[in-house]
């Protein structure tokens, strides 16, 4: 074996192992990070929708989400599952649910939809109500995490870190917190739920310690006037200097209070119940004028108003006062309207979510015209055969497949060795 020969193998095998090592377990090659600068979200150092102006309205840096929190909905309780039954099949699947949730969301994102909103103890099944005698829970009674529920929720994540889109991961729901035993249980679920974010590798999460902690739950550590104890417990986690980014949500119509202002990295409001476009815009600048307020990101994740072929929305109040506007149509459970009474239909196939869409992608440009790299689309067609016109790129990565490129390198420096022996012989 002559010393060219000897060279090649040794790089191949050096290169070879070096990638295997960096690859085991897929969770280094991760292609989504969500940051936060000053008032603006950043996705992979860049901000959101870049360059993006509508009608005079900055849009760039916004974070433009939808209320999508039965991802990984599943009812533990007998009696109450068959609530939830497929018309077609005639029993509930929450493997179905998900599979179709992820095939969903590269349609969503084309549009310009960059987050969404899930819950690892999802959302009211029936859109509004108070008494929940389903059981929804990825956490268990004692904090711990339930596989089927984490393994559905790693697929989305999955997804959502390939085509770019940041998750708002919710942790606890009234009416399913008291599901966990005591305190003690909902810090443990809290911190699981945390290291797991951190054992995958994920970047592309903001965490919602609960939704609406003004609202009935039964731990006081979830109230609103403790709430912040959670969020710091979030932020006290961190894995190779890396910490994930966390706030909590309030009913429609409520502005938070200075200890949730004072520690959040990030606002969360609701606007639900509120039917004036004005009182949208008057909370955003109330809250800026907290105490404790420092420049950062305010963003609705639910309000279930629309009027979006009107000249001034919920939407459009929003975007006028540079705060992020999130998507909430409810529905009904019948697998066609809504996004959150399951079974649900996660496609864009009604009216309602027709134009949302649209605005949506009217707003952002038709995404900043495809991420400039094919055009924008006719967001007014037909949605219900939605096909990408222009496939979505991964994030900067080292990409999905390592056997391709060690097979690759090795045919190049084969050849290679092969010209040098043809030389040496002629």
């Amino acid at each position: 074996m002559n010393m060219l020969t000897q060279f090649v193998i040794c790089i191949v095998l050096s290169i070879s192992t070096t990638l295997i090592a960096d690859s085991g377990n897929n969770y280094s090659q991760r292609m989504t990070d969500v940051s936060i600068h000053g008032e603006a979200f950043y996705i992979n150092g860049r901000p959101t929708y870049e360059g993006g102006v509508w009608s005079g309205r900055i849009v760039e840096g916004l974070l433009f989400n939808s209320r999508m929190v039965q991802g990984i909905f599943d009812d533990l309780n007998p009696e109450t599952s068959s609530l939830w039954v497929y018309p077609d099949t005639g029993y509930w699947d929450a493997d179905r649910n998900t599979r179709e949730f992820i095939e969903a969301m590269e349609h969503w994102r084309h549009h310009g939809l960059l987050a969404f909103t899930i819950n690892l103890q999802g959302g009211c099944p029936y859109g509004y109500c108070r008494e929940q005698p389903w059981y929804n829970s990825a956490i268990a009674g004692d904090g711990s995490l339930r596989p089927d529920y984490m393994d559905r929720l790693e697929r989305i994540l999955d997804r959502a870190d390939e085509l770019g889109m940041v998750v708002i991961l919710g942790i606890y729901y009234s009416g399913q917190d008291q599901r966990l035993q005591d305190e003690a249980a909902v810090i443990s679920g809290l911190d699981n739920a945390v290291s797991w974010i951190f054992d995958h590798g994920y970047r592309n999460v903001l965490i919602e310690v609960n939704n609406e902690c003004n609202k009935h739950y039964d731990h006081t550590i979830l109230q609103e006037h403790r709430i912040h104890e959670l969020i710091q417990r979030v932020q006290s986690h961190n894995r190779d200097g890396y910490r994930l980014l966390v706030s909590t949500s309030l009913t429609g119509g409520v502005i938070p209070d200075e200890n949730v202002v004072r520690h959040a990295d990030f606002i969360l409001l609701h606007g639900n119940g509120i039917d004036d476009p004005s009182r949208i815009a008057q909370m955003v600048d109330q809250t800026r004028h907290i105490p404790g307020y420092k420049p950062m990101p305010i963003l609705f994740n639910e309000d279930d108003h629309y009027d979006f072929d009107e000249e001034y929305n919920n939407m459009l109040a929003a975007l006028d006062k540079y705060s992020s506007w999130g998507f909430f149509d409810p529905g009904y459970e019948n697998y066609h309207d809504g996004y959150q009474c399951p079974p649900v239909n996660w496609e864009i196939n009604t009216q309602n979510k027709k134009e949302f869409f649209c605005k949506l992608d009217v707003v952002t440009g038709g995404y900043i015209e495809t991420q400039k790299s094919g055009g924008g689309c006719d967001c007014c067609n037909d949605f219900s055969d939605t096909a990408l016109a222009v496939p979505i790129a991964p994030a900067c990565g080292m990409g999905t497949s390592l056997a391709a490129t060690l097979i690759t390198l090795a045919m190049s420096l084969f050849a290679l060795n092969t010209r040098y022996f043809r030389y040496q012989n002629s």
